[in-house]
């Protein structure tokens, strides 16, 4: 028998060895590594991250870190995964550097919402026409007491800062992005008194709420959290999801080129992650919205998104909403502020002038329903001391807000004043300053303001001079206290600016809008 030639096997099976070694060549070529900061919230995406690798050979090692601005070294890093690139692009524009934007694609979106629990839902809407919840509404509750809600903090968390932009955005009124003008601190002071849980970001904060879920009624966050978190069986009861009728921030997550060098893999990534059935696969298994128009969307996302709302465009101005705001509270909300109202109850007050006073204190307790009175009330929490003065001092009150007993007393107490001859405009502020120098003394590092509101001139008391000659000799803190005069009826405006810009206020005219108005527009902001 001839033996079996074995030359032809042999050679074929050189050919296929030499192929697989080929192919496996050309993948570990074409293979790339990229690290990638991403947000935390990201981390329900990394299983989907292998079907990439397989698909396109770029791999994504994810770095998970709470950053609102990707401030810190970006250089070992080839992408970034952030919630939004708004507060990066902002820093860039700060140091004056445009030109070094990096390519950036929006991958999934998501607004930042209010989740509830169904009892407060329920007794919120019954007090909104329509039933239709607005930050407004959520910024009232929160001020009188009866919502105690946790945000991610906005001073590391791209969440926490859209949240917190969103509601400054409904205050200011404008239906523009803010302004420097539009952020001031006493339309945040109500909804801020509210806040009872944080976190360095929204992922830290949801598993600080399982953990407690008695310590608050609300999380404010982004909707997909919100639908995962009430997905995951971890708390008592499902939270309702409220998309604010003043509108939203609309989050993109976008992927961001930092190392150009890396454009071909990138590009591949963006490519494969933006595909409709990959975007379906997000979609289930983050219950972020899809970029795709195409994508079918289950019920919970079919809601409208609504007004979205428009990011600050300067740096100047998310800064000093910030700073506004503080270090937000993460367990017992901060104390408020103390105010010190001095009020002229001189006989030239009587009537129609003190109507308008008693009215704009009521305005203040919870009275006034739109949407500005609701966001600059009077909040649990804060310490108010009204003096009535007319050629002398007469009588004076202080309340901390803790309910609507403590308001009701102080507007019975402005209500139901009597009256007196003459202005001693100065001896009151005087007494003002008196009170501040206790209150900076027991409580040093809580905020406080004098608001001074007269009708007409000095006659009585104490002179410009004398005033100011005392106000020198007061300590440091206490000379600090700012006073905020509301001009009024004939009051001497230039002496009532001189004040404040001896003490670092301002002044208010009310005879161009409103007592309602200026004190709306005061309460006792720099």
């Amino acid at each position: 028998m001839r033996p079996r030639r074995r030359e032809p096997v042999l050679a074929l099976c050189l050919l296929l060895l030499a192929a697989t070694m080929l192919t496996a060549c050309t993948k570990d070529k074409d293979h790339r590594t990229l690290r990638v900061l991403a947000s935390p919230e990201l981390a329900d995406v990394e299983p989907l991250l292998k079907d990439l690798e397989d698909d396109t050979g770029v791999e994504l090692k994810l770095d998970y870190k709470a950053t609102a601005d990707l401030s810190g070294p970006l250089g070992s890093y080839d992408l970034a995964w952030p919630a939004s690139d708004r507060s990066y692009l902002l820093r860039l524009q700060e140091r004056g550097e445009r030109a070094a934007r990096p390519e950036s694609t929006a991958i999934m979106r998501s607004p930042v919402v209010v989740g509830l629990t169904r009892a407060v839902a329920d007794r919120l809407r019954r007090g909104v026409p329509g039933g239709r919840l607005s930050w407004a509404d959520i910024a009232d509750a929160a001020a009188d007491g009866t919502l105690r809600f946790g945000m991610a903090d906005p001073r590391r968390s791209d969440t926490g800062r859209a949240a917190l932009v969103g509601v400054a955005t409904a205050a200011a009124g404008t239906g523009g992005a803010l302004r420097t003008q539009d952020v001031s601190c006493d339309r945040l002071r109500g909804f801020r008194s509210g806040q009872t849980l944080t976190g360095a970001s929204s992922r830290e904060l949801i598993d600080g709420y399982v953990r407690r879920q008695s310590a608050a009624d609300a999380l404010i966050a982004h909707e997909s959290e919100l639908l995962t978190l009430n997905a995951s069986g971890k708390i008592g009861q499902p939270l309702e999801i409220v998309h604010p009728e003043d509108g939203m921030v609309l989050s993109d997550f976008p992927l961001m080129l930092l190392d150009a060098g890396e454009h071909k893999a990138y590009r591949k990534a963006v490519d494969w992650l933006r595909r409709d059935d990959v975007q379906k696969k997000l979609m289930e298994r983050t219950w972020r919205r899809p970029v795709g128009p195409d994508v079918p969307r289950p019920a919970k996302l079919r809601a409208e998104i609504g007004n979205a709302l428009s990011y600050p465009d300067q740096p100047a101005v998310v800064q000093r909403l910030m700073e506004n705001y503080g270090a937000p509270g993460n367990g017992r909300a901060a104390a408020g502020d103390h105010v010190v109202f001095l009020l002229d109850f001189s006989t030239s007050m009587r009537g129609r002038r003190m109507a308008d006073l008693r009215a704009a204190f009521a305005d203040l307790s919870g009275a006034d329903p739109t949407a500005t009175g609701k966001f600059a009330r009077f909040y649990r929490g804060e310490r108010l001391t009204v003096v009535r003065f007319a050629g002398r001092v007469l009588q004076e009150r202080t309340v901390t807000v803790r309910g609507d007993r403590d308001l009701k007393s102080l507007n019975s107490f402005v209500g139901e004043g009597q009256f007196g001859d003459d202005t001693a405009v100065w001896s009151a502020l005087g007494r003002g300053y008196d009170i501040a120098a206790d209150a900076v003394a027991e409580h040093p590092g809580r905020p406080l303001s004098l608001v001074l509101m007269t009708d007409g001139e000095n006659n009585a008391g104490l002179s410009y001079r004398e005033f100011t000659r005392r106000h020198a000799k007061l300590g440091g803190a206490a000379r600090a206290v700012p006073t905020f005069p509301v001009h009024f009826g004939e009051a001497d405006a230039d002496a009532l600016r001189r004040a404040a810009d001896a003490t670092g206020g301002r002044m208010v005219d009310a005879n161009s809008s409103s007592l309602s108005q200026a004190f709306k527009e005061i309460r006792g902001c720099r």
